[in-house]
C-alpha cells in the first residue's frame, strides 16, 4: 500500500513538474518592418485616447466640484443668516 502511494506521489510530482515546450514564433523581416512603422501611428492612437478620457474625466470632475462649491456655500450662508 505505502510502495503504491510513494510511486503515485512521484509519477504525479514529475507530471506536474515537466514542462511542454512551446514552438518557437519566428518572425520574418516584412513583420518586423511593418510592427516598426506602425509604432509612431500606434503611439499617436494612445497618447490622443488618453488625453481624450483625461478630458471627460476632468470635465466630469469639475461639474462635481462646483456643484460640492455651490452647496458649501449654501451650508455657510445658512451658519450666518437669522432664522424666524
Amino acid at each position: 500500500m505505502n510502495k503504491i502511494l510513494i510511486l503515485c506521489v512521484i509519477v504525479l510530482g514529475v507530471m506536474m513538474t515537466s514542462v511542454v515546450a512551446e514552438e518557437q514564433k519566428t518572425y520574418t523581416f516584412t513583420e518586423v518592418k511593418t510592427a516598426v512603422f506602425n509604432v509612431p501611428g500606434n503611439v499617436h492612437n494612445f497618447l490622443t485616447s488618453e488625453v481624450e478620457k483625461t478630458k471627460a474625466y476632468q470635465k466630469e470632475s469639475w461639474a462635481d466640484m462646483k456643484k460640492q462649491t455651490a452647496q458649501n456655500w449654501a451650508q455657510l450662508k445658512s451658519l450666518f443668516t437669522k432664522k424666524n
